[in-house]
C-alpha cells in the first residue's frame, strides 16, 4: 500500500505536508475566529523547520525527510542509553557495529575520536587481538604512506595504502561518485570504478582511477558484449586512469553473475557502460576473453600493452584453491605476471546478493589473503606482485592486521560509504537509500551534497592514516609494510594468547619450486601438483 502511495506522491513528505495544511487552517482560524494562536505558532514553526530542512546541505536525511527526519536524530541522541539498558552492546556487528560506524563518522567529520573510560571490548574473549608496542617508538615525519605498484611497467603508480574499493556508478548515485572522487583527488588516493566502467562523474573532479574490467566488459565492449580492444585503449590511456583491474570475482557473490534490469539502464548508465538504453545489462559469471590460465595471463599482458604500460592486475575472492594455483602455474609457464592482485574477502559487498552467497560462498579475507600471499612466496613471485586487500576494513588496526597477513595496501567500500553519510539502513538494492548514496532517484540523491561529503571522504582517509601512523610508531616501525604476523597477538582461549605468526601458515620463499611438497600445508600438498597452467580444472 505504501509503495502504491509513494508512486503517487513522496510519502516521506507527509509530515511536512500535514504541517503546511495545519498551518493554513490555523491562519484561517486566527483571521476568521480570532483563535488558534498556539497552533499557529507551533505549526508555523514546523513549516519553517521543514523549509529549512529542504534547503540545508548538511544532512541528507533531513533533506529527504523534512520535519519527521528529526525524530531519527532525537532517537539517535538517546540511543546510547537505550542500548546500555535494554539492547545489545556497541561491539555487536550487524554487519558493522555502532562503534565502527561512529569511528568513521567522527573521522569523516573531523571530530575527536578518543574513547573515555577504557575499552568496551572484552579482552578475555577468544579472538581478541592487539599489536605489540615498543618502549622506544620513533617519530615519523608523515602519514602519507605509499606503495609502488608496477615498478617494472612503463607507468608505475605510487598508491596510497588506503583506497576506495570498487563500487560502480549505478550501484552508487552520481552524487556519491562525484563526492568520492573529489575526496580522492584532494587526498591523493585512488578510486576504483567498479565494473560499471568510467562515467562522467568519475572524471568530473580528476581523482586517480583504478578501472575495473568485469565480465561484461562495460566501457570496452562491442555490440555482442565481447571485449573491444579499441574502446578499451581509448579509455585506458586516459591520464586519470592509473591502474587496470581485471575482475574475476567479488566477495559479495563470488561465482555469480549480475543483471541490471532494463528499466534501471538510464541513458546516462547506458552511455557509461556502452549498452542500449532500457535493455537489461548482463555481467556473465565467467569471462569470454579467455578460457584457460595461460590465456588469462596473455589477456592481462594485452591489457597492459593497450593501456600504454599501466600497472595491470586482477581481483578475486578465493574459491577452489586449484584454480588459484593454476593461475600461478600460468605465471610460471608464460613469464607473465600481473603487477598486482586484489584479494576480496567473502565478508565484503556493498550491494545486494542472495543470502546463501553472502553467508556461505567464498573464502574470508584472512584465509584468501594468506593463501595468495603464501603461494606467491612459495613460487618465488611475491616480490614482483603487490597485494591489495578488501573486506570490512574501516580502521587503522584493520589495515595493520591485513598488512600483517601479507597485504601491501587496503581498499574499503563500506567505510567510505559511511563517510558519505550511509546509515547502514541496508536498503541499497531498493533504490530507497535514505541518504542518497545508493539510489538513482534524482530527488533522493540531491540530498547528498557533493562539496560537504567530499570533505568527509578526504577527512576519513586522512584521519585513518594519521591513526595508522600512530600505530606504526607505537610498534617501533617506520612503515606499514614493516608490520608482520610477529607483531599481532590473538587470544585463543581464556588463559592463552599466541602470536599470529604461530597461528597462520607461513610459507618459505621458493618452497613450491621444489618438487617435494609433502611437508607443506595440506592445501598445497593436495592441490598444487594437480594444478595446470592449461586448465582451471583439477587434473587427476
Amino acid at each position: 500500500m505504501l509503495a502504491y502511495l509513494d508512486s503517487l506522491y513522496p510519502v516521506r513528505y507527509t509530515a511536512f505536508g500535514l504541517a503546511i495544511f495545519g498551518f493554513a487552517l490555523s491562519v484561517f482560524s486566527l483571521i476568521v475566529f480570532g483563535a488558534g494562536l498556539v497552533p499557529f505558532l507551533v505549526l508555523g514553526g514546523l513549516v519553517a523547520l521543514g523549509v529549512y530542512d529542504v534547503r540545508q546541505t548538511r544532512s541528507s536525511v533531513l533533506r529527504n525527510y523534512p520535519v519527521i527526519g528529526h525524530i531519527r536524530f532525537m532517537l539517535e541522541y538517546i540511543r546510547p542509553e537505550i542500548r546500555q539498558y535494554f539492547l545489545e552492546s556497541d561491539s555487536e556487528a550487524a554487519p558493522f557495529s555502532r562503534s565502527q560506524r561512529s569511528l568513521v563518522y567522527q573521522r569523516a567529520k573531523g571530530e575527536p575520536d578518543n574513547r573515555p573510560f577504557g575499552t568496551q571490548l572484552n579482552v578475555s574473549t577468544d579472538g581478541y587481538e592487539w599489536i605489540n608496542h615498543s618502549v622506544a617508538p620513533p617519530t615519523l615525519p608523515d602519514h602519507n604512506f605509499r606503495v609502488t605498484v608496477g615498478a617494472a611497467s612503463k607507468q608505475p603508480y605510487e598508491a596510497s595504502v588506503f583506497n576506495i574499493s570498487a563500487m560502480s556508478f549505478g550501484a552508487l548515485s552520481a552524487n556519491a561518485i562525484l563526492a568520492l572522487n573529489a575526496g580522492a583527488k584532494r587526498g591523493g588516493f585512488a578510486h576504483d570504478t567498479g565494473e560499471g566502467s568510467i562515467s562522467v562523474h568519475h572524471k568530473a573532479n580528476g581523482g586517480d582511477l583504478i578501472w575495473e574490467i568485469g565480465s561484461g566488459y562495460f566501457g570496452c565492449r562491442d555490440d555482442a558484449g565481447r571485449f573491444d580492444p579499441v574502446r578499451f585503449a581509448a579509455n585506458a590511456q586516459d591520464p586519470q586512469v592509473k591502474m587496470i583491474e581485471l575482475k574475476l570475482s567479488q566477495g559479495a557473490k563470488p561465482g555469480h553473475g549480475g543483471v541490471l534490469p532494463g528499466p534501471k539502464v538510464t541513458p546516462e548508465i547506458a552511455l557509461t557502460r556502452g549498452v542500449p538504453v532500457g535493455v537489461a545489462c548482463v555481467s556473465p559469471a565467467a569471462h569470454s576473453a579467455f578460457q584457460t590460465p595461460v590465456q588469462m595471463m596473455e589477456f592481462i599482458a594485452r591489457l597492459r600493452e593497450l593501456s600504454g604500460g599501466k600497472p595491470t592486475g586482477f581481483k578475486l575472492c578465493i574459491g577452489h584453491p586449484w584454480e588459484w594455483f593454476s593461475m600461478v602455474r600460468a605465471m610460471q609457464a608464460t613469464g607473465i605476471t600481473p603487477d598486482f592482485i586484489v584479494v576480496d574477502g567473502a565478508e565484503g559487498g556493498t550491494g545486494a546478493a542472495p543470502l546463501e552467497f553472502t553467508d556461505h560462498v567464498g573464502a574470508p579475507l584472512q584465509e584468501g589473503l594468506l593463501l595468495v600471499h603464501n603461494t606467491l612466496k612459495g613460487a618465488g613471485l611475491r616480490d614482483q606482485i603487490k597485494l591489495g586487500a578488501a573486506g570490512k576494513i574501516v580502521s587503522a588496526f584493520d589495515i595493520a592486521r591485513a598488512t600483517a597477513l601479507g597485504a601491501d595496501w587496503c581498499n574499503s567500500a563500506r567505510g567510505f560509504m559511511f563517510a558519505l553519510g550511509c546509515l547502514q539502513a541496508q536498503t541499497c538494492h531498493s533504490g530507497h537509500c535514505p541518504t542518497g548514496v545508493t539510489t538513482q532517484d534524482p530527488v533522493r540523491q540531491q540530498a547528498l551534497r557533493v562539496p560537504d561529503k567530499a570533505e568527509r571522504v578526504y577527512h576519513f582517509h586522512r584521519n585513518t592514516l594519521k591513526a595508522l601512523q600512530e600505530l606504526v610508531q607505537a610498534a617501533g616501525l617506520s612503515h606499514p609494510r614493516d608490520i608482520s604476523a610477529q607483531h599481532i597477538v590473538r587470544r585463543v582461549n581464556e588463559n592463552e594468547v599466541r602470536l599470529l605468526a604461530n597461528l597462520v601458515p607461513q610459507m618459505e620463499v621458493g618452497a613450491l619450486l621444489d618438487r617435494d611438497v609433502s611437508t607443506l600445508h595440506s592445501v598445497f600438498k593436495l592441490y598444487w601438483p594437480k594444478a595446470s597452467a592449461d586448465s582451471f580444472t583439477l587434473q587427476t
